[in-house]
Order: structure tokens, then C-alpha cells, then sequence
């Protein structure tokens, strides 16, 4: 039987991000993607104030969002600026994934912990995801393209005025064989000082 270190270290080397183009048509579970969701609320954050707050796009929800992201990249171009192209990529893309989440910041009222380790917790919650989902056999992809931070988008998932989009959080079966990956050795970027 593998060692728990084993295991943990296996999800870890073996997370991997892939777009949404290289998606199966599979679709995850949603007891999947709860529990995924669920993995997110135990990383660390200072003041346990647990700051995230995620927007599921599941179903005919994904085609909501890729209409909604598409016209509003529509909108937001002068007509000779605009390319259809890209459109169809806003439209579209949300429809490759089994599953989007909207990654948000919920700013703390009080504003007492510092705006930057709220983003720091979420961060790690949207890594706990990743792991979860790797240990599913899920791939993910956290994109900030398109229309992300805007107003309008903030508007769109019901956010507060000091709250943030942080990103768009894509999940899937890879279609394609898991990949590899490399890394440059610990010794390039850790330094010991044992005086």
C-alpha cells in the first residue's frame, strides 16, 4: 500500500494545466465538481476569512456564460476593431469545458487583512481545487482572458463593489494522454542557510 507521502506527492507532480480545446466531451460529474469545490475552503487564510466565493457554470449555465462573455467582448470593441473570431472564441469556449468557475474575491468588510493575502488564500484554495481534480483525473486550465476583470463582469456574477474576478477556472477530461511535465531542480531556486 503506497504511503500517504507517496500519494500526495504523485497528485502534486502529476497536476497539469490544459486548455479547453484539448477537452474530452466527457462530462464530470457534479458530486465531482462539489467536492472539488468543497477541497477549496481548506487552504490557509489569515483571520479565517475564508474570502472566496465561486460562480459554477455547469450544463446550459456554460452556454449562458460563452453568450454572455462573447457580446459583452462585442460591446466593449469599436466595430472596425472587432473580430469574429475572437467572439466565436468567447462564445465558444466556456462549451468546451465540462465545468467553468468564476474564481472570486469577496472583500472583507472591515478590510482589516490585507487585500493581497485574501488573494494569496484564494490562490490556494484554486490549488487544492487542482489537486482535487487531478486525483479525479480531471485537468484544469485558470484563464484570465477576455472580459475578465471587468465591471461588467463583476456585475454579471453579483459581485460587490471591492469585490474580484480573479480568473475562470475551466475543468475536463483531457482528451488527449495526460502530459508530462518538467522541472528545472530544487538546487536552482532554494537556497539553504544553515548559519
Amino acid at each position: 500500500m503506497e504511503s500517504r507521502i507517496d500519494l500526495i506527492n504523485e497528485i502534486i507532480r502529476n497536476r497539469r494545466t490544459v486548455k479547453p480545446e484539448k477537452y474530452s466531451t466527457k462530462i464530470i460529474d457534479k458530486k465531482i465538481i462539489e467536492d472539488i469545490v468543497e477541497n477549496a475552503k481548506w487552504a490557509p487564510t489569515h483571520g479565517l476569512t475564508q474570502p472566496w466565493c465561486f460562480k459554477v457554470f455547469y450544463g446550459k449555465g456554460l452556454e449562458s456564460f460563452g453568450d454572455f462573455h462573447a457580446e459583452l467582448y462585442r460591446a466593449s470593441v469599436a466595430p472596425e476593431m472587432f473580430k469574429q473570431k475572437k467572439f466565436d472564441q468567447f462564445k465558444d469556449g466556456p462549451r468546451k469545458s465540462s465545468a467553468l468557475i468564476a474564481i472570486c474575491l469577496k472583500r472583507q468588510e472591515s478590510e482589516k487583512i490585507a487585500e493581497i493575502e485574501e488573494i494569496e488564500a484564494i490562490a490556494c484554495a484554486v490549488h487544492n481545487m487542482h489537486l482535487t481534480a487531478t486525483a479525479h483525473g480531471i485537468v484544469c486550465y485558470w484563464g484570465t482572458g477576455g472580459k475578465t476583470y471587468s465591471e461588467e463582469m463583476k456585475t454579471y456574477l453579483g459581485l460587490g463593489e471591492k469585490d474580484r474576478v480573479l480568473g475562470l477556472f475551466h475543468l475536463g477530461y483531457p482528451e488527449i494522454e495526460w502530459p508530462t511535465a518538467v522541472r528545472k531542480p530544487a538546487s536552482d531556486y532554494c537556497v539553504w542557510i544553515e548559519e
